[in-house]
């Protein structure tokens, strides 16, 4: 149980941000879905099939989680959603990504953007707070956010490119 979680906790966990989870209900959601593996036994299979169920486990947890607040998800957006995160994921294309947005955040961004990034996406800092670390107005942090992304964007896209 312990080598299906190491392996398979950071998938499970990123499908459910992905799904529209905050970090700390995705946390909730990812132990819950491992939780349920572990009362009803699990015989792991190819690495795919075991993500493909583990997938399914944790989209009903949440499913569970948003009928017990009373804010249930569209099935057909939660079944898109799921059926892009497959076809990604199917193609490792999600380590891929990952990797290319490290090597653009190093290589794509100026100091003061990538301060800006980390500071709205690792610190979770408002634009109130970044506004006066980056020592822009509120408007200024918007618009370096905004470049910084569409900066991103078209380096990861240039270096997933075959």
């Amino acid at each position: 149980m312990a080598d299906l979680v190491r392996t398979h906790q950071a998938g499970v966990w990123r499908f459910l941000r992905f799904l529209g989870c905050d970090p700390s209900e995705a946390d909730d959601l990812t132990q819950e879905t491992f939780l349920v593996i572990l009362r009803k036994g699990f015989e792991v299979r190819s690495p795919a099939a075991t993500a493909a169920y583990l997938r399914t486990v944790a989209k009903n947890q949440l499913l569970m989680a948003r009928r017990r607040q009373r804010r249930a998800p569209s099935e057909v957006e939660l079944e898109a959603a799921e059926a892009v995160w497959a076809s990604v994921a199917a193609h490792d294309g999600l380590d891929d990504y990952l990797a290319a947005l490290e090597t653009c955040l190093a290589e794509a961004l100026t100091d003061r953007a990538r301060r800006a990034v980390e500071l709205r996406y690792r610190d979770r800092a408002s634009r109130d707070v970044m506004a006066a670390q980056l020592d822009l107005s509120v408007e200024g942090v918007k618009t370096l956010l905004r470049r910084a992304r569409s900066a991103l964007r078209a380096c990861v896209e240039r270096r997933l490119q075959p």
